[in-house]
């Protein structure tokens, strides 16, 4: 088991209550409910911030080729008008 610390928050008592409800219904404790979703919203933000990350380096590369923005505008225009056309 990994080294433990304790950690204090403030939470809303509605979701204190909705808390203490879980861990009774899933007979677990409220320190690991809380645990798992600590851990879970932490994988997420990670994936994102790793995402973006790849974004900014891809962007700062040598072989990075913007579109301008009237450009990309103009593309959507037409393919608009295009589907515009299409449903008649």
């Amino acid at each position: 088991m990994p080294e433990t610390v304790i950690f204090s928050l403030r939470l809303p008592k509605p979701v204190k209550e909705s808390l203490a409800r879980l861990a009774l219904a899933t007979d677990r404790t409220q320190t690991y409910l809380c645990t798992q979703a600590i851990e879970e919203y932490l994988a997420a933000q990670a994936w994102q911030v790793q995402a973006i990350e790849a974004a900014v380096r891809k962007a700062d590369s040598p072989e990075a080729r913007f579109i301008p923005h009237e450009e990309v505008a103009a593309h959507i225009r037409r393919l608009a008008a295009q589907t515009k056309k299409a449903r008649g």
